[in-house]
Order: C-alpha cells, then structure tokens, then sequence
C-alpha cells in the first residue's frame, strides 16, 4: 500500500483540510470540489451513525454506536454522588490491516 506524503508536515495529527489537499493532489480536483468530496464522506458517515447504524470502512476500521448505561459517579470538586446519566457513544475498532501497520511503525521507532 502506497504511503500518502503530506507536504513534509509532522503527522502527529491528519486534519480535514490534510485530507482535502491529498485528495486535490492525488486526483487532481479541484479544491472546492476536493472539500466537498471528503465532507460528504464525513457527513455520510455522521447520519449513519446518528441513525444508530454501523459504519465498516474495509481495511480502516468499524465505528459503532454504544449505549452505556446509567451509573454512580462523584463530583470531583466537592465529592458529592451523583448519578452519571446514560447515554450513547460512538467506539471504532481498528482493521487488522492498521492495527499491523501501527505495529510495524512502533517496532521501527527508536526506544
């Protein structure tokens, strides 16, 4: 798998806009149009998940939607019990294919 170049930049983080210049350079769009390309894949898989609905990204990963339950809880500045209420969350799972990558990149870093 070919690895993406983002213009010499720390990948510490990949933002948004990253992603949109690696769509303008790689297939050559336009960027306005680059823009709405990668926000329709982010909007797609918001209302996806909002509708309660898992999101499989072949070779990336699974986000899902989780509900947890209620549960006790203390407020940390004044140690009064609280109850945390319940809500939904939204977990990912990495691939097979990331998480090998990420262990091939952590065994290359120096200790």
């Amino acid at each position: 798998m070919e690895q993406l170049e983002f213009k010499g930049k720390d990948m510490a983080t990949t933002t948004k806009a990253d992603l949109v210049e690696a769509v303008y350079e790689r297939i050559g769009l336009s960027r306005p149009k680059s823009t709405a390309i990668v926000e329709q894949v982010f909007e797609m898989i918001t209302q996806r998940l909002e509708q309660g609905e898992t999101v499989k990204l072949s070779g990336f990963g699974v986000f899902s939607v989780r509900s947890k339950r209620a549960r006790p809880g203390r407020n940390p500045k004044t140690g009064e019990p609280i109850e945390i209420t319940s809500r939904k969350v939204v977990t990912y799972r990495a691939s097979p294919l990331v998480l090998s990558g990420a262990d091939a990149d952590a065994e290359a870093e120096p200790a």
